[in-house]
């Protein structure tokens, strides 16, 4: 196996396990790893239309629709029209606002123990590496 072969084989290796636990961990919140994506996203970029997410997080439009739908049902977004009365524009709720404060309290534990042992040099190093294979494959 090449160094590249392995690289990508323990990302994958890493990948599930990681988003299943973290899927668990926001279980009581109602919440999958794709609906925490979006949270994250507006509460870090503030209000987007939904063309905005879906780029954001490479995937299509109806997807998002689907997507902030269950958050607008959960009462954790809402949506507002753009400057193009065509274009709706989402955004955290104040009980949001709240929720996403609350999640990455919850959450703080749990990327901690996952990171044990790895030195904070190496994450920066790691995250650097990740960022610049995601804008290779995205070119």
């Amino acid at each position: 196996m090449t160094i590249e072969q392995e690289f990508f084989n323990q990302y994958r290796l890493m990948y599930r396990p990681f988003i299943n636990q973290l899927n668990v961990q926001l279980e009581p919140y109602q919440l999958y790893s794709s609906q925490w994506a979006v949270l994250r996203f507006l509460n870090d970029k503030g209000p987007h239309s939904f063309v905005d997410i879906a780029n954001f997080m490479y995937i299509e439009k109806p997807s998002v629709t689907k997507l902030v739908h269950k958050l607008v049902e959960l009462g954790y977004v809402e949506t507002m029209t753009g400057k193009d009365k065509r274009e709706k524009l989402v955004h955290l709720s104040k009980h949001g606002e709240e929720l996403v404060l609350e999640i990455k309290s919850h959450l703080h534990p749990f990327f901690e123990q996952a990171l044990a042992g790895v030195p904070k040099q190496d994450i920066d190093i790691a995250t650097q590496v990740l960022a610049r294979i995601c804008m290779n494959i995205n070119q």
